[in-house]
């Protein structure tokens, strides 16, 4: 037996053909996906990249293992104090050291553990490789001969399990030049109109429509070729759309490279793919453009794609976490889930007897460019803002009908308190729940980024972006903020 994790950094799920996507972004993912269980309705636990991951290689939600943001400390995985053995539970029990200590080859091709600090990434892994002499966002042409090298050298063995990360469709949308624009022709999604361009244009916040590149245009550098300096126009709106679907197709076709290799190989019926990634992406939702800035359903909701031998293609639209789905891969591969450390739940028992699973209510977090949490059950998503990353427009509750309005156009909070009430008391017995079983004593992770002055993303820039806010017309915004966090406010 053998395990490919393919893990493609900021993948949404909306965005490929398999989901439904009207542009041929994914041939080859979508032929894994005929052959595959298509999970519909999966979702990171933890956003963005470092609490997904963080998450998904310990089984736990961030709540727990206290990594919720990209600095501070929060950004550092908690430790066992007194009761840790000679091998520490969290190496012990990750999701490589399980496969580890059942006797499988390791390996992860992935500069996230250094990007990061995220040593515990490679808890269990044999052969680490970073391929790369900076800190991530290198292309899938760049990754590729190293993974291809390797299968090369163990893809015929045994038990292996290999995890191959590919940046592509991260911003800043870099996919080489001479590999044109295969969407030159094709609308964008029909959702984002002139209508809702424009309703954003007047919005605040770093990677807003006026600054899709952070907090001002240039904060980065002049932006990539393939990412306008801003959305104000239809075709600028269209520019980002396109840089980010054709990074998803440059992408798609290293995964097409790879799984031509598993077959020149002649293991490919016997090696079991997962397609799946750490976090979605914006484009509108919640104002924010090129960027996963909320707890929110364009952030939080990824696709899942697993074809495993001997297991019948279906579709399962129950609600599960990315972490269900490592638990799941655990229990198929015959591997025991280590419960009660992990917070995943293995849908194995009922993928085999051809039956729907999932849980009641999903629990999000965002602490890195904002601290929100959310609640995704039902049709329904509830998000709680406890500081919303200088986007003014965002209230301490929203409520959005997922179901019907995936895009997160209408807030819903204020004419449907019972849903809001329902919500709220779900996420807070859930926390209290979770701070029981969390390691450590610290408390909860998200008041530790408060106390620290808010999100690693947004810290110091307040002052600079409220004078920015007032020369583009929109000094509306900067009295709110300026009121909202008045202690940021003169920060030098």
């Amino acid at each position: 037996m053998r395990f490919l994790y393919i893990d493609i950094d900021t993948l949404r799920a909306d965005h490929l053909g398999c989901y439904g996507y009207h542009r041929n972004t994914s041939p080859n993912i979508d032929a894994i996906a005929t052959e595959a269980v298509r999970f519909d309705n999966v979702y990171a636990s933890d956003v963005p990249c470092l609490p997904s991951r963080t998450a998904l290689a310990t089984g736990m939600f961030g709540i727990r293992n206290g990594v919720i943001n990209h600095g501070g400390a929060a950004a550092d995985l908690r430790t066992e104090g007194s009761t840790r053995e000679f091998i520490g539970s969290v190496a012990a029990n990750a999701w490589a050291s399980k496969f580890y200590w059942a006797g499988w080859h390791t390996a992860s091709i992935s500069s996230f553990p250094f990007r990061h600090s995220a040593t515990w990434w490679n808890h269990g892994v044999m052969e680490a490789m970073n391929l790369m002499r900076g800190l991530g966002g290198e292309r899938a042409d760049e990754v590729l001969p190293g993974a291809l090298a390797w299968l090369d050298r163990r893809g015929v063995s045994d038990n292996w399990f290999l995890h191959l990360h590919l940046w592509d469709p991260h911003t800043p949308y870099n996919t080489p030049a001479d590999y044109g624009n295969p969407f030159e022709s094709d609308p964008i999604p029909a959702w984002h109109t002139e209508q809702v361009r424009q309703a954003n244009w007047d919005l605040a916040g770093p990677h807003s429509a006026q600054e899709p590149w952070g907090f001002t245009p240039d904060e980065w550098g002049p932006p990539p070729e393939r990412q306008p300096w801003n959305a104000d126009s239809a075709e600028a709106v269209k520019g980002i759309f396109d840089g980010y679907d054709v990074g998803i197709r440059y992408a798609d076709d290293a995964v097409g490279t790879v799984m031509n290799k598993l077959d020149e190989l002649g293991v490919l019926d016997d090696t079991a793919v997962l397609v799946s990634s750490d976090h979605g992406e914006a484009f509108g939702e919640l104002g924010v453009y090129a960027d996963h800035q909320g707890a929110d359903e364009a952030t939080c909701h990824i696709p899942s794609i697993l074809r495993w031998p001997g297991l019948e293609p279906r579709v399962a639209d129950g609600f599960h976490y990315h972490l269900d789905i490592a638990a799941t891969v655990l229990d198929l591969a015959g591997i025991e889930v280590p419960h009660p450390w992990w917070s995943g739940e293995s849908a194995k028992p009922a993928l085999l007897a051809g039956a729907q699973s999932g849980r009641h209510a999903l629990f999000l977090s965002q602490g890195a460019w904002s601290c929100q949490r959310g609640v995704r059950w039902g049709d329904h998503l509830y998000l709680r803002t406890l500081h919303d990353g200088y986007h003014p427009h965002w209230n301490v509750e929203m409520l959005f009908d997922v179901a019907n309005d995936p895009h997160e156009t209408t807030d819903l909070a204020a004419t449907t308190p019972a849903l809001v009430t329902e919500a709220a008391a779900m996420l807070d017995e859930w926390t209290v729940e979770q701070l029981e079983i969390s390691l450590g004593d610290l408390g909860d992770p998200m008041d530790i980024v408060l106390a620290e002055g808010g999100p690693y993303h947004v810290r110091r820039h307040l002052p600079a972006y409220l004078e920015r806010l007032r020369d583009t017309g929109r000094g509306h915004w900067a009295d709110v903020l300026s009121e909202r966090f008045p202690q940021d406010a003169g920060a030098t």
